[in-house]
């Protein structure tokens, strides 16, 4: 598995301001998704080239996604591809990373963690899993269905 960069983050503290920004400056696609995750951000999913139905890229190139800043300070993030977040949390720890958000579910995608490098830089690794943050139930298609 190639260890690459498979998706970007921009926080923003007016995240229409910032859309506008980079659909003017660069045509990328940005469309808002509605509030995403645990926190109920406002959450924009960035095209910066074409994708196929399952949402990968169809040429060389990375989309991302942009969202109200949750913290002073707050940077871009890189989201690079692993085939397991606890196995690589683990060994960037070793390393001397600092994990900052422990493995956390996107449903329906996959799994992620952000850490710190030893240089104090922020990343976050990727597992692509569609199980992720789905329910017993869920998975096995029993939502909807209870009580008949």
């Amino acid at each position: 598995m190639d260890h690459t960069v498979v998706h970007f983050e921009i926080p923003a503290d007016q995240p229409e301001r910032a859309v506008k920004f980079y659909r003017e400056l660069f045509g990328w696609d940005i469309q808002k998704m509605g509030a995403a995750g645990a926190g109920g951000i406002d959450y924009w999913y960035v095209k910066t080239v074409p994708t196929d139905e399952e949402g990968q890229p169809t040429r060389p190139g990375i989309n991302g996604g942009l969202m109200g800043r949750m913290m002073p300070g707050q940077v871009p993030v890189n989201y690079i591809s692993v085939p397991e977040v606890d196995e690589f949390a683990r060994k960037a720890e070793r390393l001397g990373a600092k994990v900052v958000v422990p493995k956390m579910p996107v449903s329906g995608m996959g799994w992620f963690a952000q850490l710190t490098d030893t240089e104090g830089n922020i990343f976050a690794i990727w597992e692509t899993d569609p199980a992720a943050g789905q329910t017993a139930a869920a998975q096995s298609g029993e939502v909807g269905h209870a009580g008949r």
